[in-house]
C-alpha cells in the first residue's frame, strides 16, 4: 500500500482514538443512537478525509492530466471534464440520508432540548412572578424598578440615569428645547400609539420657539398660543390623554411601553427595540422608578 495511504490511516486512526477519549472524559453516552451515529459519522469522515486525500496526493507524483477539456478557459488555462470522484459522491448522498433521518426520527424539531426547557422554565417562573407581584406597592414596584434599570438600562443611560453626558437620554428631565424643535420639525413616526403618527411641521418660527420652551421648561407657567394644536393629541397637562399620546410631561407607563416595544430614534442617537424583554409587572415597575428620576 503507498505510504501516503498508510499515513492518512493512521492520522485518521489517531483522531478517532482521541475522539474516544474525549467521549469517556465527558461521559458521553454511545447507548443513545443520536450520540452513537454522530461517532459513526465522525469515524467516516475522519476516514474518507484522510484516506481520499492521501489516495489523490499520492496520485498527483505519477498522474498526468488527461481528458475532454472544457470549451470555457481563464486567460488559456483550462479544465478537463473529469467525473467527481465516486467517494465524495457517495459521501454528498449520504450526508443528505442522515440529515433527513436526524430532522425527522432520529432528533426531530420537536423533541426535548435543554434550550427549550429552560425557556419553559423561564415562561413558568414569569407567570408566578406576574401572579405575585400584581398588586405590588409602589415603594415595591420602584425598588424592582431600580434594580432592572440599573442591569438593563445602566450601561447606556448611566447608573443615575443622566444618559452618560449626552450620549443616551437624560431621565433627570423629559425634553431639551432641541429635542422638542426636532419632533416638531421631523414629526414622530415610531412608537405607535393610538392615535397614529405625529406629521412634521405643526408649527414652525416662532411658535415652535416657543412650544419647544414650554416643553422643556417641564410644562410650567402660561403655555403659548400655539400649545393649543399639541393639546388636541397631548392633552392641556401634556401627560398624553390616557396613553393616547405620548406623555410629554414625564415617563409614564405607556411612554415605556411603546418605546421598550417599538424603540426610539432621535437627536441623540437611535435605542433598539425590546420587545417582549420585560414581563408586564417589570415594565410597572420600571416606569415607577423612572419617574423618581426626573427632577
Amino acid at each position: 500500500m503507498n505510504s501516503f495511504i498508510v499515513k492518512g490511516l493512521v492520522l485518521a486512526g489517531v483522531l478517532i482514538v482521541a475522539t474516544l477519549v474525549v467521549i469517556k472524559q465527558m461521559h458521553i453516552d454511545l447507548s443513545d443512537p443520536v450520540n452513537l451515529i454522530t461517532f459513526l459519522g465522525a469515524v467516516a469522515i475522519a476516514v474518507l478525509t484522510f484516506g481520499v486525500g492521501a489516495k489523490y496526493m499520492a496520485q498527483m507524483k505519477t498522474d498526468t492530466a488527461g481528458g475532454e477539456l472544457a470549451e470555457e478557459n481563464w486567460d488559456g488555462i483550462g479544465e478537463y471534464k473529469n467525473e467527481l470522484p465516486a467517494g465524495w459522491a457517495w459521501s454528498y448522498v449520504g450526508t443528505m440520508i442522515w440529515a433527513i433521518w436526524y430532522f425527522l426520527w432520529g432528533y426531530p424539531l420537536n423533541a426535548y432540548s435543554q434550550i427549550g426547557e429552560y425557556n419553559q422554565e423561564v415562561k413558568n417562573y414569569n407567570k408566578k412572578f406576574e401572579e405575585i407581584h400584581k398588586n405590588a406597592s409602589p415603594e415595591v414596584l420602584k425598588d424592582m424598578g431600580e434594580s432592572i434599570f440599573l442591569v438593563q438600562c445602566a450601561p447606556c443611560h448611566g447608573e443615575t440615569g443622566d444618559g452618560l453626558s449626552g450620549k443616551a437620554q437624560d431621565f433627570t428631565s423629559r425634553f431639551t428645547k432641541e429635542q422638542v424643535l426636532a419632533v416638531i420639525k421631523n414629526g414622530q413616526h415610531q412608537l405607535k400609539f393610538p392615535l397614529g403618527a405625529m406629521p412634521a411641521g405643526l408649527a414652525q418660527g416662532k411658535d415652535a420657539e416657543a412650544v419647544a420652551e414650554y416643553v422643556a421648561n417641564g410644562l410650567k407657567g402660561d403655555a403659548p398660543a400655539a400649545w393649543g394644536t399639541c393639546a388636541g393629541c397631548h392633552g392641556q397637562d401634556g401627560k398624553g390623554n390616557g396613553g393616547s399620546a405620548p406623555d410629554l410631561a414625564g415617563y409614564d407607563l405607556p411612554l415605556v411601553q411603546h418605546v421598550l416595544a417599538n424603540g426610539k430614534t432621535g437627536i441623540i442617537g437611535h435605542m433598539p427595540a425590546f420587545p417582549g424583554r420585560f414581563t408586564p409587572v417589570q415594565e410597572k415597575a420600571l416606569a415607577a422608578y423612572l419617574s423618581t428620576l426626573k427632577q
